[in-house]
């Protein structure tokens, strides 16, 4: 695969796995490189491998089989064409939009932030210095709870900018949110046991509880916010509740107050747990943004979680917790038998960041140029695509939902998209039951001038006529 050639290089892996198949390198039952593995071998983005093998199960080539891993699908014989060719748009269009990182992102890519606006030479310089000045603690086993000083960096922080009153002894870097819901899981809950999940919710994380061996029981939303009576008619004994009260994920909107404290006072009733995802909270565009769940809990019953990925940069894979004070012990002997959030030295890098104010002044950056870029591409959507779909309004965060005017088959028009290079998401996949109408996620945060949001936009209105 070559990033000179004219074919996306998703695409380029496409064929890779279709020729192997087609003359036998690869046979039916056969399995195949996790995305993870085989974006680190390829030296791709995962996101590049993702969009390939979505192609290749939507094609029937391969099989998702849930922790078994993906396989090639069994009663394939010899191949020479697809049965359903991969859409393509002609190479005029399918070149990756002006202004975006040459990462292998694709157009409207979720949860990514601003790769261009990230601050790389005070990053570069910060690096720099540790590397120069790599101590011995550097190199001996790393606290498997964190870099000190980093946690209490995220302390500091979340008692200013989100109320939240902890020591860093509470804090727990782990490997990414889901390192967040392992840990979690491994101290205070056991496989068989029933949590509330919101209706639509956040995909991947809904993906790893149920791997996980935990049962979740979906609870409507509605403009308030996860319906919290809902949630105990359907669930009453729940053991957990996880939940995304300042930005709900995808739909948008906060939990309300009165609702905040019925879950508190559910939880507190009940003995059961609150797994926060604070994600997004960051970035609000209008009015004051929204203190924490956590910071209204007198009962300890909430535990906290926010991620470096999409303030800073995914490739950073850290995220943290923030545990009651009566459990951190609890959760002290549990994380030394994790594998922990890895190497001091990232983390010693975003503790520095943040003590010398760099953070902050990022954060304020992001606000307004998000904002912008979002206008870029609503602007867009409701030119072009105004006719087929609408903006549901979102006080913050760095996605866009536009719902389908008509009754349209939301995953397919995403997976056509996809296929053509464009990571749109279908809401329907968000769901864990169905509903009458559909609609399309897409990030907006690499859409760097109007004229990049305006091409991607024609590319997916070319998308939807042919489909």
């Amino acid at each position: 695969m070559t990033r000179t050639s004219a074919n996306p290089l998703y695409l380029q892996l496409y064929d890779h796995f279709r020729e192997a198949i087609a003359h036998g390198r690869l046979s039916p039952g056969d399995r195949v490189p996790s995305v993870r593995s085989l974006a680190s071998e390829l030296g791709l983005a995962r996101g590049t491998v993702e969009l390939a093998f979505q192609v290749l199960v939507s094609e029937g080539y391969f099989m998702t089989r849930g922790a078994a891993g993906t396989i090639v699908a069994p009663g394939l014989g010899a191949l020479t064409e697809p049965a359903h060719p991969v859409p393509a748009l002609p190479t005029s269009h399918t070149r990756p939009a002006q202004g975006l990182d040459e990462t292998g992102a694709a157009p409207f890519q979720l949860g990514l932030p601003a790769l261009d606006a990230f601050p790389r030479k005070t990053w570069a310089r910060l690096c720099g210095r540790h590397q120069r000045t790599l101590q011995t603690a550097g190199m001996t086993y790393p606290d498997p709870a964190g870099h000190e000083a980093l946690r209490r960096a995220i302390a500091t922080y979340l008692g200013i900018s989100r109320g939240i009153s902890c020591s860093h002894e509470q804090v727990f870097v782990t490997t990414g949110y889901r390192g967040a819901l392992d840990l979690v899981r491994h101290t205070l809950l056991r496989a068989g046991d029933v949590g509330w999940y919101e209706d639509p919710g956040y995909l991947l994380a809904r993906i790893f509880l149920e791997r996980a061996g935990l049962k979740l029981q979906p609870v409507p939303v509605d403009d308030e916010g996860l319906n919290v009576n809902e949630g105990k008619k359907l669930a009453p004994k729940a053991r957990f509740a996880v939940v995304t009260p300042t930005h709900q994920s995808p739909m948008g909107m906060a939990l309300s107050l009165p609702r905040r404290l019925e879950l508190l006072d559910w939880a507190s009733s009940r003995k059961a747990w609150i797994i926060e995802d604070d994600y997004d909270s960051e970035f609000r565009y209008h009015g004051r943004p929204l203190p924490a769940l956590k910071s209204l809990d007198h009962d300890e019953r909430v535990l906290y979680t926010g991620t470096f990925s999409k303030v800073l940069i995914p490739g950073l894979r850290l995220a943290y917790l923030v545990v009651p004070a009566s459990l951190v012990g609890t959760f002290r002997d549990e994380v030394t038998h994790l594998p922990g959030p890895g190497s001091i030295v990232p983390q010693a890098m975003i503790a520095d960041f943040m003590t010398a104010g760099h953070f902050a002044l990022h954060l304020r950056k992001m606000r307004a140029l998000y904002a912008t870029r979002r206008r870029y591409v609503v602007d867009a959507l409701t030119e072009i695509l105004g006719d087929r779909l609408f903006v549901q309004p979102q006080a913050g965060g760095i996605h866009i939902l536009a719902h389908l005017k008509a009754r349209r088959n939301d995953k397919h028009l995403a997976s056509t998209a996809c296929a053509n290079g464009l990571a749109i998401r279908a809401l329907s996949d968000w769901r864990l039951r169905k509903a009458s109408s559909g609609g399309l996620l897409m990030g907006f945060a690499n859409f760097a001038s109007a004229a990049d949001a305006s091409a991607a936009v024609q590319r997916l209105d070319a998308v939807w006529r042919a489909a």
